[in-house]
């Protein structure tokens, strides 16, 4: 029995491992706007993998995968360094939220499969609109109010404004293909007899 747990738990943490690989390598998948509002701006598709992880480990795994991968992105890149412990929180939403709608909301209370689409598609979508308003909040405060020196609430939400077009992209496409690809993983996982030790 203790052998079969430990072996769940190592089964749990190389893919909460190789999860955080692929959030950190989907970082570097960006392509940066020609924009100086608040800081570097850029479409990436380091978002697909936050949401991925909530939607295959659960919310707490999901979550220390989804803000490690992205706090170790910008561990390397000189320009986000000093924002690492903030995007570690902020980043760590995706995982957070998408595994709480999918495993408290549609498995244990409406007894859906794991592997259902269309539930995984609702919880991709609750932890875009999560991030969004995480995210948005740490513009405000943090880069406005606190890096920038704005004083004027108009200015911080002009940051947020000229951020929101690659932040709804973002989550847009986390929110596509994100539950196209945790659906194939859990239809993958089933056949190996796997999925029912990950979350």
């Amino acid at each position: 029995m203790n052998q079969s747990k430990n072996r769940e738990r190592i089964l749990k943490l190389c893919v909460a491992a190789m999860m955080t690989a692929l959030v950190c390598a989907g970082n570097f998948a960006r392509i940066i706007l020609p924009l100086s509002v608040g800081g570097v701006t850029a479409f990436t598709l380091g978002n697909i993998m936050c949401t991925l992880s909530g939607l295959l480990l659960g919310p707490w795994w999901g979550f220390a995968a989804a803000g490690l991968g992205s706090f170790l992105y910008d561990l390397t890149q000189g320009y986000y360094a000093h924002e690492a412990f903030i995007t570690f929180f902020i980043k760590g939403v995706y995982g957070l939220v998408s595994g709480l709608v999918l495993y408290y909301v549609f498995v244990k209370l409406l007894k859906k499969e794991k592997d259902n689409y269309l539930a995984m598609l609702v919880s991709s979508v609750c932890a875009a609109l999560a991030f969004l308003v995480v995210y948005s909040a740490k513009v405000y405060f943090y880069n406005g109010m606190i890096v920038q020196g704005f004083t004027v609430p108009a200015q911080c939400w002009a940051l947020i404004v000229g951020k929101l077009p690659a932040t709804l992209v973002n989550g847009g496409l986390a929110v596509i293909c994100a539950p196209v690809l945790g659906a194939a993983i859990r239809k993958a996982l089933k056949e190996a007899h796997l999925e029912a030790k990950l979350a």
